[in-house]
């Protein structure tokens, strides 16, 4: 994994804004409240190698510097995880709430009501039931998105630039989110089968020489909804995941490995987001090389000051957020840039590759801003990134 030694680096979360050719159909793993209700996500091989090679290039030429697939080959970021192991049975007539939304479902119940969520926060999501065993039982498809990223990187000329790529991967802690268990009976023993399934991704991803991401968004957001029953239930219950991801990740040098927490990607209007003091004691657990969190998100931004007495151990790098999902406001390049350089201040130059805060289409039928506005944020990204170095090395 580079470091940022001679100017900032830049790079991204993941979700790309999917071309028409790969929207999931609904009912599939695509939707929002549909996660592998019925059938599976199986897009046209032709469409989507030229639908990747297209876009490893678009992000070459835009100047990013650690690359991906755009998750094109996911039906979403978590959900697709579903159409890989097995052991799961998603049952859409048995409806559970969305208690990862936290209190927000209480404190803006008009707001909920006029949302593109009004039906599902109303009524819950269909229970994902672990009726089996659960294995990893498919590897054709990340055998698929490996070979394809891969002959797109060479196509663009990543390596040739001195760029990278990277694929990402679910946590075990956000594996079937509206999970219930009824076969383990036995939480331990029905987490640790899901990050053992998910181990033989993650190596999968490894061994091509890619730098592997796990995404981790339920560990934030199961905060606000156990920390009602007690600090320790919240503690004990992230605890748990993060030892499970580091069991899944034994055997990978943790500078191949990136980690992203955030707030939840939907537009809501995030008072019941953890704070990232309560986050970090977790996440510096995890056996990875750079930590990804939101810091452009006006609910978060604040929080750049927590360097200022938390250690990042020195053979880490932080990939703070300084363009943001969250609005459809082109991030200027100097605030870009202002940004960078506060976490720069605190944790030395090297140490900061500039990304955005999370992905801009957490599924294949979600669109957080148009694709416009995507690429233009990336530039501002990468026009910040410039100017921040041009100060810092000075």
């Amino acid at each position: 994994m580079k470091r940022s030694e001679d100017r900032i680096l830049t790079t991204h979360t993941g979700s790309m804004v999917r071309p028409v050719g790969l929207v999931a159909p609904a009912g599939t793993a695509g939707g929002f409240s549909m996660a592998g209700s019925q059938g599976r996500f199986a897009p046209d091989e032709d469409v989507l190698r030229d639908a990747v090679f297209h876009v490893v290039a678009q992000q070459v030429d835009s100047g990013l510097d650690v690359v991906n697939d755009g998750e094109y080959g996911k039906s979403s970021w978590s959900a697709y995880a579903l159409e890989r192991i097995s052991g799961f049975e998603v049952q859409p007539d048995r409806l559970l709430p969305l208690v990862w939304l936290g209190r927000d479902r209480e404190r803006f119940e008009g707001f909920f009501a006029e949302s593109d969520m009004a039906a599902t926060v109303a009524h819950g999501a269909p229970a994902e039931v672990c009726v089996g065993p659960i294995t990893y039982a498919d590897e054709g498809p990340v055998r698929r998105d490996i070979a394809n990223l891969i002959a797109a990187g060479r196509a663009a000329g990543v390596e040739e630039q001195g760029k990278e790529l990277f694929l990402t991967s679910v946590a075990p802690g956000s594996t079937a989110y509206q999970g219930i268990d009824e076969h383990y009976g036995d939480e331990e023993a029905y987490v640790y089968a899901i990050a053992d399934a998910l181990a033989i991704e993650y190596r999968l991803v490894h061994e091509s020489g890619l730098l592997l991401q796990v995404d981790d968004a339920v560990l934030t957001n199961m905060y606000d909804h156990l920390v009602q029953q007690g600090e320790h239930v919240w503690k004990r219950w992230a605890q748990l995941r993060i030892e499970a991801l580091n069991h899944a990740l034994r055997g990978i040098p943790p500078e191949r490995v990136r980690y992203h927490a955030c707030f939840g990607s939907w537009h809501v209007p995030h008072v019941a987001d953890a704070p990232l003091a309560e986050i970090l004691p977790f996440m510096l657990q995890v056996n990875a090389g750079a930590y990804s969190i939101e810091a452009a998100n006006p609910r978060h931004e604040h929080e750049y000051q927590l360097w200022e007495d938390v250690v990042l151990p020195d053979d880490k790098v932080l990939l703070p957020g300084v363009v943001t999902h969250h609005t459809t406001t082109v991030e200027h390049p100097e605030l870009v840039a202002l940004r960078i350089e506060r976490f720069a201040e605190l944790l030395g130059r090297e140490r900061v590759i500039a990304s955005s805060d999370c992905g801009f289409a957490q599924s294949s039928r979600i669109q957080r801003v148009h694709p416009e506005v995507m690429w233009a944020k990336y530039r501002s990204l990468v026009d910040g990134a410039a100017i921040a170095s041009s100060r810092l090395w000075r």
